[in-house]
């Protein structure tokens, strides 16, 4: 098992959010003072610095404990990350993540799995599991033949004939080492200019994907300070694979589909309905490089049945 400690600063939310366009209101250092009921009584850290947290702590501990020649060995070539968000991360307070020991199962198919959990303030912040598998874990039997040509489809937009709003970005070495430092992973691992080494890490591009929902829904007229969103879970599958064909400059066509709410969807042990969204990374081939399942809630309803229970 292996458990550190981190702490982030104010600055390295500056920076991860400006990194990915995401203007959340509950990161903004002014403007969480505008949230209807906000209880973090200050800006948090973005779900997604969190998971690339995890991220380069578990490429230190498959390094340390040899297990990329397994990976490279069995063709894992997808990176999967089930992460359930159970508290926020404030700036300035200490962060613990643990993760426990790899375990190799082979039934049904040879996977490497570790458990993790961060906790900060004497609470648990998320549970979840890193896996790394030969198939995509989450999303898996989607397909994009019949999409039309994706350069040619209006930029925040709905894909004709198709549920999935569609957002363009475009891959920016600045942009993803920015988001490395403000995530405490160390960006000299992934950028060598001098050796012309430039290595994208898994989590960037999927944490584009804040932003898509975030501009779908101030399409939508969705009022951020009355009725605010927050993440309960991600569900990621990347093909490690076309992370390593990434590079600057190059085009990623985000996917967003919502799924109707449900009573068969609700958050854990309350009757209160998640929304779930669907998206997909896409590269100019339709290449897919991640799939991510994505649950969110309204604030309100988790306060309010926090009132009832106590």
């Amino acid at each position: 098992m292996k458990e550190e400690s981190f702490i982030f600063d104010q600055i390295h939310i500056e920076v991860a959010r400006n990194a990915t366009d995401d203007f959340n209101l509950f990161h903004d250092k002014h403007k969480w003072l505008q949230i209807t009921h906000n209880p973090f009584r200050g800006p948090i850290v973005l779900g997604y610095q969190l998971n690339t947290l995890i991220e380069y702590q578990m490429l230190l501990y498959r390094a340390a404990h040899h297990e990329n020649r397994i990976i490279a060995e069995n063709d894992l070539r997808f990176s999967n990350y089930q992460i359930t968000f159970v508290n926020a991360v404030r700036p300035r307070t200490p962060v613990y993540l643990e993760i426990k020991k790899t375990l190799i199962t082979t039934i049904p198919h040879l996977t490497l799995g570790n458990r993790i959990a961060m906790k900060s303030d004497g609470k648990t912040v998320l549970l979840g599991f890193k896996k790394e598998t030969q198939t995509p874990l989450f999303l898996p039997d989607t397909t994009f033949e019949n999409l039309p040509d994706l350069n040619e489809v209006e930029d925040l937009t709905t894909i004709l004939g198709t549920d999935y709003f569609f957002k363009r970005k475009f891959m920016n070495n600045g942009s993803v080492k920015n988001f490395l430092s403000g995530s405490l992973a160390e960006q000299s691992d992934y950028f060598d200019e001098l050796m012309h080494i430039a290595n994208y890490p898994e989590i960037y591009p999927c944490s584009l994907t804040s932003g898509a929902l975030l501009e779908k829904a101030q399409l939508e007229h969705h009022d951020f300070k009355l009725n605010p969103m927050v993440y309960t879970s991600h569900e990621i599958s990347v093909d490690r694979h076309y992370v390593s064909q990434l590079k600057n400059n190059d085009t990623l066509h985000i996917l967003v589909k919502q799924l109707p709410e449900s009573s068969d969807n609700t958050l854990n042990q309350t009757n209160i309905r998640q929304r779930t969204y669907h998206c997909y990374g896409l590269l100019q081939n339709n290449e897919v490089l991640f799939r991510v399942k994505m649950n969110l809630v309204p604030l309100a309803e988790i306060l309010k049945n926090l009132r009832k229970v106590s």
